[in-house]
């Protein structure tokens, strides 16, 4: 059978896969029947397409019309290659993960505190099996969409954080998913899992990353809980190679009185969708949710948030920036729905899209819907070019030109970039933002 955004080639081609990757659950009866239900699920439905109301604004076409087989075995790759995609934080413990999979000599788990478990999921599947048969599947569910389905049943590898009550993971926790010329043509279904116990703090890193110029397919799912009381940062930085294709579902569920900041900054990628989904599951919770993309040439980048307000006294704030040049395609569909138990609800999101270039162009839907009548909600869009008061103020000062618009465009970025809580974060993606603007030069 064919789902309907797939052929029978691609869909059998992803049923091979699956009996390639332990359909038994590697004798876990649990495992086995959550992938055999995720892959029924996936075949049942396909891949979405813009008849779906949640994809209506990007064309999945070119990915969902190819066959990508599970990837292959990665390239030899010595610590120093790995070097420009990390970052110079003391203390910070690395997973390296190549074409999908551990790579154990090129990642650092010593020294770990009391309290903090990291692992890749593989191995974890045995020696945490209680913890992730409790947590895994069940927030990113197969039947949320065609591409959860797909990871769930075909997923053989990823990153497990497991923070337990009251401890403090320390420095931030970097799992680097790289992609080789090997990869091309081929698919990687990273899923990872993080738990943070109650009362307890963790900084996660996520990094997508392509090594070469290859065509590939990365389909990533992370499941997050954030414990009563507890302290989340999570960063995800998609830096995939220029032709791939990037579909990446974020998870993210709280408990009472607990805290999380949620990062997304997207550079590459011919197609990129982003989806963020947060529900606050406890009254108390105050969560935000800060974006930043960046397209150019022939670019789709799609960025889909949801979040759930289900619960009373609760407060978010949600900016994404999109920054769209050449004939880049940006998409932004933000959804904020408020129960009728989530009183004193305090939400705000806004969504800035800037177009460098007359043939750039963004599509925004923000959505409200709210069932609780002591709430305050607000959501903005503006889509618009460079302030050409502030350009002029700045060559009133000598300051014309190519330059003044790429001071003007890293200030529109810099917003959400100054949100990052790690100074070496911070300045690598100030530096892939300056580089990014670089062929605005040279324009009057």
């Amino acid at each position: 059978m064919a789902g309907r955004g797939g052929s029978h080639a691609v869909t059998l081609t992803y049923a091979q896969d699956y009996q390639r990757v332990s359909p038994n659950g590697d004798g876990k009866a649990w495992l086995a029947e959550l992938r055999r239900k995720a892959l029924d699920r996936f075949e049942a439905t396909g891949f979405p397409t813009t008849r779906d109301e949640d994809w209506k604004f990007v064309n999945l076409a070119p990915l969902t019309s190819r066959v990508f087989p599970a990837a292959a075995t990665g390239m030899p790759l010595r610590p120093d290659d790995l070097a420009p995609y990390q970052f110079a934080i003391p203390g910070s413990r690395l997973l390296a993960f190549v074409n999908g999979r551990f790579e154990a000599t090129l990642s650092d788990l010593t020294n770990l505190p009391d309290g903090l478990t990291i692992a890749p999921l593989a191995s974890a599947l045995a020696s945490d099996a209680d913890l992730v048969m409790e947590h895994l599947g069940r927030y990113a569910k197969a039947d949320g969409g065609g591409f959860t389905a797909l990871n769930t049943a075909l997923a053989s590898d990823g990153l497990l954080v497991h923070v337990r009550a009251g401890a403090d993971a320390g420095p931030p926790i970097h799992a680097l998913f790289l992609s080789d010329e090997n990869a091309a043509g081929k698919a990687t279904h990273p899923r990872s899992l993080v738990i943070v116990g109650r009362g307890a703090r963790a900084s996660v890193i996520e990094s997508y990353v392509g090594l070469g110029s290859a065509t590939y397919f990365t389909n990533a799912v992370t499941e997050v809980v954030v414990g009563e009381g507890a302290f989340l940062e999570h960063i995800k930085i998609q830096r995939e190679a220029e032709a791939a294709y990037h579909v990446g579902t974020t998870h993210i569920r709280h408990g009472r009185e607990s805290r999380g900041v949620s990062h997304s900054v997207s550079f590459g990628a011919a197609l990129c969708r982003n989806n963020l989904d947060v529900v606050l599951d406890g009254p108390g919770v105050e969560a935000q949710m800060l974006g930043l993309y960046l397209g150019s040439g022939r670019q789709e980048v799609d960025n889909h948030t949801s979040l759930l307000h289900a619960h009373p006294s609760c407060s978010t704030r949600e900016i994404y920036k999109g920054i769209l040049d050449g004939r880049a395609h940006g998409v932004f569909n933000g959804k904020i729905y408020v129960t009728p138990l989530a009183q004193k609800t305090d939400a705000k999101q806004t969504n800035r899209a800037l177009l460098l270039s007359d043939e750039a162009r963004v599509d925004t839907k923000p959505q409200l819907e709210i069932f609780a009548d002591d709430v305050k909600c607000t959501h903005g869009a503006t889509v618009g070019n460079l302030d050409q008061a502030a350009a002029f103020y700045l060559k009133s000062r000598g300051i014309g030109g190519a330059l003044a618009r790429r001071i003007l465009t890293y200030a529109f970025a810099a917003e959400v970039l100054e949100e990052l809580p790690y100074q070496p974060v911070r300045e690598v993606l100030e530096a892939l933002v300056m580089d990014r603007l670089q062929p605005v030069r040279g324009r009057e």
